[in-house]
């Protein structure tokens, strides 16, 4: 109720409003909650890290109910979804999400909590992500001091994925990328990245995307607001893949490439496009695109065990195992 009587300086509805105090109202999210031993569902366990301290970067890590003491298992560094600007790796949904998919996929899972705009604004999510996927590699490093137990008893470094939805599977993809041009601690190679509904954009618009005033559309205003003053507008290579800057798709650092697209959310010709652009590229690995119909953007975690949420996570899973 306090919001009443403070004066507005922006807003991004549906999403958030900005306060000219400099407070920040959002309107969409799921609570958090806290980390598990053995969740009473799946039986996976979580626990909650701190990755640095300064900058503030934070992490919820999961490890699947085990059948040896010593496992190894493949692991799955996970970028939650939500704009750039809203949830969180503590966050109801995604704890949900991710407790099903780790015993699913027998996965060692680290959730990276990165700081969201328009406190933190762009590049500092992409920052927080790849300082938190390089603490992640440099585990396999024998002189690497203060492992994390998870990591160092039951991570195979041989095995590592990435994954995200929607923004997060942005990051996902300019974490792979950034992999592949300046590599990754202790040599460590990404086996496969998904990308589960991508949040990608450009000044043009493509496929069904409305062609009457594009530059004002959801994703072109967001993008003011996260990252003012970004080097080539929304065709900056974080959001556009195939802008003028962007990095060749050769560079890609995995071997494996999952994209997943749903019929009626509004980023899927994006992922459709992508997908596109990377099967005819001089890229070297496999990419697979799976699409879902009858259903929305992030419908896998709003519309958690659908038949068709059920459906992509065994795809998903059937990725990481293969």
């Amino acid at each position: 109720m306090a919001s009443i009587d403070k004066e507005v300086a922006a807003e991004l509805l549906p999403f958030l409003r900005v306060y000219k105090d400099g407070s920040v109202e959002r309107y969409l999210g799921s609570p958090i909650v806290p980390p598990s031993h053995e969740d009473p569902e799946t039986g996976v366990s979580s626990k909650d890290i701190t990755i640095s301290e300064n900058p503030t970067i934070s992490a919820r890590l999961y490890l699947p109910k085990l059948t040896q003491p010593n496992q190894k298992l493949p692991i799955l560094v996970y970028f939650h979804g939500g704009a750039f600007i809203v949830e969180s790796a503590f966050s109801s949904d995604h704890h949900r999400y991710l407790n099903d998919l780790v015993s699913q996929g027998q996965v060692v899972a680290v959730s990276v909590e990165y700081r969201l705009a328009p406190e933190h604004l762009l590049p500092i999510a992409y920052e927080d992500s790849w300082a938190a996927f390089q603490w992640v590699a440099s585990h396999s490093m024998d002189n690497y001091a203060d492992k994390e137990p998870w990591l160092e008893n039951h991570g195979d470094f041989k095995r590592v994925f990435v994954g995200g939805d929607s923004a997060g599977a942005n990051i996902a993809y300019n974490m792979t990328m950034r992999a592949g041009i300046e590599g990754l601690n202790g040599g460590v190679r990404i086996v496969g990245t998904f990308l589960t509904h991508p949040f990608f954009w450009s000044s043009k618009p493509i496929g069904s995307e409305c062609t009457v005033e594009h530059e004002k559309s959801l994703p072109c205003r967001l993008w003011e607001h996260i990252f003012p003053g970004a080097p080539d507008g929304i065709d900056n290579p974080k959001m556009n893949p195939l802008g003028p800057r962007a990095p060749s798709l050769a560079r890609l650092g995995c071997s494996r490439l999952l994209v997943s697209v749903s019929e009626k959310d509004e980023l899927r010709n994006r992922g459709v496009w992508y997908y596109n652009a990377v099967k005819e590229s001089e890229w070297e690995g496999e990419v697979e695109l799976v699409e879902l119909e009858g259903e929305g953007h992030a419908f896998q975690i709003l519309k958690f065990r659908c038949e068709n949420a059920n459906n992509l996570n065994k795809r998903l899973v059937s990725f990481l195992l293969k």
